[in-house]
C-alpha cells in the first residue's frame, strides 16, 4: 500500500509483481528500506559543452543529499544543452530554442516513465531554465528549481569584460577602433570559469523570473556559480522539495496568474531580456494560466527599470549580488505595492514571509536605482503592433528613453547576409534592417541576433540603426531592435512583403510598427507570395518546424 509520500512511485516497486523493477533498482543503490520513500528525479543539465553547465553535476550531488537526508531517495539523471553563446551566428543557433521544448519533454519522459513523485532540475544556460520548468507546470508534481548561477567578469586592463564584449569586439575591429591584441585579450579574458554570461542576459533574467514565479529558493537567482553558498542552496533546495512532498504542494498552487504577474514585473525592474516574453508565455501555458503577449505592456507602463545592468547599464549579475541581489529588488518593488505578497512559493510559505527580512541598502551604490529616481521611468520591453506585425512583436528599449525611428528598410532573408552587409559597412543611419525567415517555422529555430546587434554596436550604429526581425534577440543585444515580429515572413506575415527601401516606423510610445506601404500594395504584394522552402527534410528541426507555433503564442509545440 503506497505511503502519502511515495503514492506514485509505489506503482514501480509496490507489491509482487514489481519484483524485477525493484531488482534492477537495486543495483542502483535502492535497499528495503528506501522503497517507501518517494523517489525524486534530480534532473541536471550538467555538459562539458558551455561554462553556464559545466559545474551543475556537482550541485546535483548537493541536492541529491538534501534530498536524502530530508527522507526522499534522489535519482540522478542528464537532460543537456545547447548553448547560445556557441551557437550563435551559424547554423548551430537554430538548435537553440528548439532544445528548450526537447529538454521538457525528456524530463516529462523520465518522469512518467519512472513514476517519479517529484521532480529537482538543476539548469544554467538560457534554454535549460525554461526548458526544466515547463515539465513542472505539466505534470504538476511538487517540484523544484536549481539556478546554477552567473559567471564572474573577466578583465581586460583593469575592466570587466563578459561574452557580449567578445561579440561587440568583432565590431569594434571591423571598424578599426580596437586592434587585433586588443580584440584577442577580450576573447580570452570573457570567460574566466563557470556560470552563465554574467549581465541581465537571458539566463539571468530567466533565474530572476523563477524567482520571482515562487518556484526557486529566494536569493539564488543573483548568487555567482563558484560562491559556496550555490552548494548550499542546491541541498536546501532538495530539503525543500521533500518539504512540499509533505504538503503536496504542486507547481499549479505556486504558479498562478498573480506568480506570473509578479514574475513580469521583476523581469522589467532589472531591465530583462525579451526571450522572457517568449519563455513565460509559454511556461504559462502549461501551468493553464491565461496570459498573452498584450499583458507585458501593463507592466511595461508601470514599473520603473531599477537595474543598472549590462547590457545597456554598466553592472554585471555579481554586482547586484553584492548589493542585495534579486530578493532587494523584489522587496523594493513588494513594499511599493507592486508585488503580490500573498502568493505561495517553494519553500511553503508567501513571497512576503519570504521577504520579510530582507534590508533595502540603496546609498553608496548605483547598482539598483531607488523607485523614486529609477534609471528610466518605464520597462526595457514593450509589445508593438501595427500593419507589420498584426499578432505583435517585441521592442527592447533597453538604454533607450524613447525608441522613434523611421527610416528604409535593408532587407536580408537570413542573419548572415546582414552580418556581413554590417561589417562591410553597406548599412549606414537612419537604415532599418530587416532579417525574415528566421522565425519558429521559417529558420526553423528563431535564431537570436546577437551577433549583427553587437556589431552594430562595437561600430557605434545601434542608436542610429534599427533592426527587426522573425527571430529573436539574445538578452545582451541591446540597440534598437524589434523581434519576435508575428506572423513570420514563413506564414505570410507583412514581413515578407517588404522591399528593399520601404520606409517603416518604430514608435515605443504610440506602441506601432508602421510598414508606410499602402494596406492594397501589401495585399497585392502577399499574393504573388510563396513560403520559403524549408531545407530540412528529416530530424529534429524539420518536426520542429512542423510543430511549432506563432511566437506570439510562445512558439510551443504542445
Amino acid at each position: 500500500m503506497a505511503s502519502m509520500l511515495n503514492r506514485q512511485s509505489a506503482l514501480m516497486t509496490g507489491g509482487i509483481e514489481r519484483t524485477p523493477n525493484r531488482a534492477m533498482l537495486r543495483a542502483i543503490g535502492m535497499k528495503d528500506s528506501d522503497f517507501s520513500k518517494p523517489i525524486v528525479g534530480v534532473a541536471s543539465a550538467g555538459s562539458e559543452v558551455t561554462p553556464c553547465n559545466m559545474h551543475l553535476d556537482g550541485l546535483a550531488i548537493h541536492a541529491k543529499k538534501g534530498v536524502y537526508d530530508a527522507g526522499g531517495f534522489p535519482i540522478k539523471y542528464n537532460t543537456f544543452v545547447v548553448t547560445d553563446g556557441e551557437a550563435m551566428g551559424h547554423e548551430g543557433m537554430k538548435c537553440s530554442l528548439i532544445s528548450r521544448e526537447v529538454i521538457a519533454d525528456e524530463i516529462e519522459l523520465v518522469t512518467r516513465g519512472h513514476q517519479f513523485d517529484a521532480i529537482l532540475a538543476v539548469g544554467g544556460c538560457d534554454k535549460t531554465i525554461p526548458g526544466s520548468v515547463m515539465p513542472m507546470a505539466r505534470l504538476n508534481i511538487p517540484s523544484i528549481f536549481v539556478y546554477g548561477g552567473t559567471i564572474l567578469p573577466g578583465k581586460v586592463d583593469g575592466k570587466d569584460v563578459d561574452i557580449v564584449s567578445a561579440f561587440q569586439a568583432v565590431g569594434e575591429f571591423a571598424a578599426g577602433k580596437i586592434s587585433e591584441k586588443e580584440r584577442h585579450a577580450v576573447e580570452c579574458a570573457a570567460c574566466p570559469g563557470p556560470g552563465a554570461c554574467g549581465g541581465m542576459y537571458t539566463a539571468n533574467t530567466m533565474s530572476s523570473a523563477i524567482e520571482a514565479l515562487g518556484m526557486s529558493l529566494p536569493g539564488g537567482a543573483s548568487l555567482p556559480a563558484v560562491d559556496k553558498k550555490k552548494e548550499q542552496e542546491a541541498y536546501g533546495a532538495g530539503k525543500a522539495l521533500i518539504n512540499l512532498i509533505k504538503k503536496n504542494i504542486r507547481p499549479r498552487d505556486i504558479m498562478t496568474r498573480k506568480a506570473f504577474e509578479n514574475s513580469i514585473r521583476v523581469v522589467m525592474a532589472l531591465g530583462g531580456s525579451t526571450n522572457a516574453v517568449l519563455h513565460l508565455l509559454a511556461l504559462a501555458r502549461e501551468a493553464g494560466v491565461n496570459l498573452s503577449i498584450d499583458d507585458f505592456n501593463k507592466f511595461y507602463d508601470t514599473t520603473p527599470t531599477l537595474g543598472n545592468l549590462k547590457p545597456a547599464g554598466k553592472y554585471v549579475i555579481l554586482d547586484l549580488d553584492k548589493v542585495g541581489g534579486t530578493k532587494m529588488a523584489m522587496k523594493m518593488l513588494l513594499d511599493a505595492g507592486l508585488l503580490h505578497g500573498d502568493c505561495l512559493t517553494v519553500t511553503g510559505k508567501t513571497v512576503a514571509e519570504n521577504l520579510k527580512d530582507v534590508k533595502i541598502k540603496l546609498d553608496g551604490q548605483d547598482v539598483v536605482y531607488p523607485l523614486d529616481k529609477p534609471l528610466r521611468n518605464k520597462g526595457p520591453i514593450v509589445v508593438l503592433r501595427g500593419n507589420l506585425a498584426p499578432d505583435g512583436c517585441v521592442l527592447k528599449t533597453c538604454g533607450l528613453s524613447v525608441v522613434h525611428h523611421k527610416g528604409p528598410a535593408k532587407v536580408f532573408e537570413d542573419e548572415e547576409s546582414a552580418l556581413k552587409a554590417i561589417l562591410d559597412k553597406k548599412v549606414i543611419k537612419g537604415d532599418v534592417i530587416v532579417i525574415r525567415y528566421e522565425g519558429p517555422k521559417g529558420g526553423p529555430g528563431m535564431r537570436e541576433m546577437l551577433a549583427p546587434t553587437s556589431a552594430l554596436a562595437g561600430m557605434g550604429l545601434h542608436k542610429d540603426v534599427a533592426l527587426i526581425t522573425d527571430g529573436r534577440f539574445s538578452g545582451g543585444s541591446h540597440g534598437m531592435v524589434v523581434g519576435h515580429v508575428a506572423p513570420e515572413a514563413q506564414d505570410g506575415g507583412p514581413i515578407a512583403a517588404v522591399k528593399e527601401g520601404d520606409i517603416i516606423e518604430i514608435d515605443s510610445e504610440k506602441k506601432t510598427l508602421t510598414l508606410h506601404v499602402a494596406d492594397a500594395e501589401i495585399k497585392s504584394r502577399l499574393a504573388k507570395w510563396k513560403p520559403k522552402e524549408i531545407k530540412y527534410k528529416t530530424g529534429a528541426l524539420f518536426k520542429y518546424a512542423k510543430l511549432v507555433s506563432s511566437a506570439s503564442k510562445g512558439a510551443v509545440t504542445s
